[in-house]
């Protein structure tokens, strides 16, 4: 499983980092905050990270 964040598409809200702090971060950019994929997930983590992806209000969370 690889994890992708759209950052342009991404509006910073955490929900992500909320299911999986292992695999996402908030980070913050010219004044605008949005999330990067710190570490793939291992298979302990691929149920929170697919709840990110279903929480991203935006579908800014993708998996390759």
């Amino acid at each position: 499983m690889k994890v992708i964040i759209d950052i342009d598409t991404c509006i910073g809200c955490g929900s992500c980092v909320m299911c999986e702090p292992k695999v996402f971060k908030m980070i913050e950019e010219d004044g605008v905050d949005h999330a990067i994929v710190i570490a793939q997930p291992n298979i302990d983590m691929e149920a929170n990270v697919e709840d990110a992806l279903s929480n991203c209000p935006v579908s800014a969370i993708s998996i390759d």
